[in-house]
């Protein structure tokens, strides 16, 4: 499926034809809004009725990469299905890195058991050894990254042949120009998503405006809008830990069962910190992000008593 909009679908099919196609509302369910029933990347069976193609089954999913939507109440959204690989596209300057932003999507890439690697855009605007201390940083946590620059060139050709062979889900937060670095990767891949886009466009009133392009066999990369902030689905205060995989090596190492890794003394995890073992940046954002997820079940909680 190559994207999804509220009334129907876009349907990429094996010959790369584009035919768009209707979704009934046995598949859609009670609400009549397709939701999370069927998402870009999902392999689906139509059928031609009166010569318009109609879904008649969405097939089972391997993975699923979600966010929580961004309305108060806790929904879960299915941004991509059946992906091979996720890649987060960030800058260091123009916007300023966001570690919030960035550990949220890759938490949600690693509880969904998608591989997931780094795009450091905008390196034609300096900082050579800032961008180097960064990809290092995410490096030793296990995400290789890549410095590039969509103005320049720089990188592009590399980051392609990691996409080449796989289906890649690119994320990134508003302003770091993951869409005119997809154009670098692959000249032209706008006038491509146009005839996806032939009905819809920008439109309001789009399900998931993210969409999946074929440029060449063996290539498929899915782009989403630029988000201003990503909510984690299925992760919770608790077990947030397990979605570092660096952490790892050192949980259950502490010297309390019930360490929180914040000022507790013995905790594996801070003197990981301190030895150079686990970036700092790292596990400060990891700390913050625990609290904002408390504060969120707390609210929800409060919510819930009402």
């Amino acid at each position: 499926m190559a994207r999804v909009d509220f009334g129907g679908c876009w349907l990429l099919l094996d010959d790369d034809r584009l035919l768009e196609a209707t979704v009934p509302g046995r598949i859609r369910g009670r609400r009549k809004a397709l939701g999370n029933a069927a998402v870009v990347g999902d392999r689906i069976r139509f059928a031609l009725e009166s010569g318009r193609a109609v879904v008649q089954d969405v097939e089972s999913r391997r993975n699923a990469f979600s966010r929580r939507d961004a309305g108060r109440a806790p929904i879960e959204q299915v941004v991509a299905a059946n992906l091979d690989q996720v890649v987060l596209v960030a800058a260091l300057v123009e916007p300023e890195f966001k570690p919030g932003f960035a550990d949220r999507v890759l938490c949600q890439a690693e509880h969904a058991g998608i591989p997931a690697r780094l795009a450091l855009n905008k390196a034609d605007l300096g900082a050579d050894a800032d961008a180097r201390g960064l990809l290092d940083d995410y490096a030793r946590a296990g995400y290789e990254g890549t410095s590039v620059s969509a103005k320049t060139g720089e990188g592009v050709e590399s980051l392609l042949n990691t996409c080449r062979g796989h289906r890649t889900l690119f994320v990134g937060h508003s302003g770091v120009g993951k869409s005119s670095l997809l154009n670098a990767m692959v000249p032209g891949l706008d006038l491509l998503a146009g005839r996806v886009n032939l009905k819809t466009g920008k439109g309001r009133h789009t399900t998931t405006a993210a969409w999946l392009l074929r440029p060449e066999p063996g290539l498929e990369l899915i782009d989403t809008p630029g988000l201003r902030a990503f909510g984690l689905w299925g992760i919770g205060p608790d077990d947030l830990e397990q979605a570092y995989p660096e952490f790892r090596p050192f949980l259950g190492r502490c010297r309390f069962g019930d360490c929180r890794h914040d000022r507790e003394p013995g905790c594996a995890l801070q003197e990981a910190t301190r030895s150079g073992a686990v970036s700092g940046l790292r596990f400060a954002s990891f700390l913050k992000l625990r609290e904002e997820l408390v504060q969120e079940r707390l609210l929800e909680a409060l919510r819930g008593a009402r």
